[in-house]
């Protein structure tokens, strides 16, 4: 479904991605695992198309959207739930969510809408309140649900536990299984590396922007070198 095939990125003169090569496959959730400043932001933001691309390719079902416009990427079911929510405080959460389905026709959106309260429960009771009262964690949900709005072949979450009380976190990642579940296919950023790998089929690990080990997540979970670098222990 997706493909990354050494992809190099810079802020001025700093390579911020040094090569890096992933995969993909349709209906897996793979994980980014890593240190802050270890690039993993920044990969995601480059295979959405709103971080310059210096070298490589990204390859969506098969097509080179290497140079494809961050919009027409949506349209192609390239969707990203950003670090830290951005939800519009001051619009509605019914007007934030219709937002994420503006390259969808109106009946397919309502279809959307229905699916994403039925996920939020939450979102469906506070519809019509500024997305900015609402708490940090249902400010996620309204990230999450947004961007599901777009009906994505790929969801692109990136640190989606981020700021949030343990037990939120536990609704996020039962929310993340939720999707897998459903046949999303996800590509997963977060500092919980522990929770992380529990959910992944595959995961990699970043290190000063290049790729130093991948496997199932499982068996990073029970790898020493993570378990020490990630997991505390």
């Amino acid at each position: 479904m997706l493909e990354v095939s050494a992809l190099a990125s810079y802020y001025g003169r700093i390579a911020a991605l040094k090569g890096i090569s992933l995969r993909v496959r349709e209906g897996e959730l793979v994980a980014l695992v890593g240190a802050n400043g270890a690039g993993k932001t920044t990969l995601l933001r480059a295979i959405s198309g709103v971080q310059p691309v210096a070298a490589g390719r990204v390859l969506f079902a098969g097509e080179d959207i290497t140079r494809c416009a961050p919009s027409a990427r949506v349209r192609k079911g390239v969707v990203q739930v950003p670090e830290g929510r951005q939800v519009f405080g001051p619009l509605t959460v019914l007007d934030n969510l219709r937002l994420g389905a503006y390259t969808r026709p109106r009946a397919e959106s309502a279809r959307a809408l229905e699916n994403v309260y039925g996920l939020f429960p939450a979102l469906a009771e506070r519809r019509h309140h500024p997305a900015g009262t609402l708490s940090g964690g249902q400010q996620q949900m309204l990230a999450m649900g947004r961007a599901l709005m777009a009906r994505p072949r790929v969801l692109l979450l990136d640190e989606p536990s981020m700021g949030l009380a343990p037990f939120l976190v536990e609704q996020v990642f039962a929310t993340v299984r939720a999707l897998k579940e459903q046949g999303t296919t996800i590509l997963l950023v977060d500092q919980n590396a522990r929770a992380a790998l529990a959910v992944a089929d595959q995961a990699y690990v970043l290190e000063t922007g290049q790729i130093t080990l991948s496997g199932s997540g499982r068996a990073l979970l029970a790898n020493p070198a993570v378990q020490a670098a990630y997991l505390g222990l």
